[in-house]
């Protein structure tokens, strides 16, 4: 498939898409006309970028961690980088859950007073 079909597939920009090829997160082939095709599971693959990206991995560690997602194989090294990356997005979302808390009690404590202001006396 073409880029502008991987973009429509995926949602991403066809922008988006030419970064990660700059990455080396997407490898295309290249027709006699020079236009880049994407294999079927481009779209799977850029998901999974997308998904990565949004959990605050860098490109560049997508790229490093790419291979053994699809392979399964991994260095005791990648093993680390991965527990690493697991271990922050665990931290952040425990810091998004005690943030998420303490809007609920600021959001309870609001609809109180403004339930209370609402009744006549």
């Amino acid at each position: 498939m073409r880029i502008g079909e991987l973009a429509e597939q995926t949602g991403v920009s066809v922008r988006s898409l030419r970064y990660y090829e700059e990455q080396d997160l997407i490898l295309p082939t290249r027709t006699q006309g020079g236009q880049r095709t994407f294999p079927p599971d481009a779209v799977e693959r850029v998901h999974l970028i997308q998904i990565l990206l949004a959990a605050g991995i860098p490109s560049r560690r997508i790229a490093e961690i790419m291979p053994c997602m699809h392979t399964g194989q991994i260095t005791p090294a990648m093993f680390d980088h991965l527990t690493a990356e697991r271990d922050r997005i665990d931290e952040q979302m425990s810091t998004l859950a005690a943030t998420r808390d303490r809007l609920d009690g600021v959001i309870e404590a609001a609809r109180e007073r403004l339930t209370a202001e609402s009744v006549p006396a």
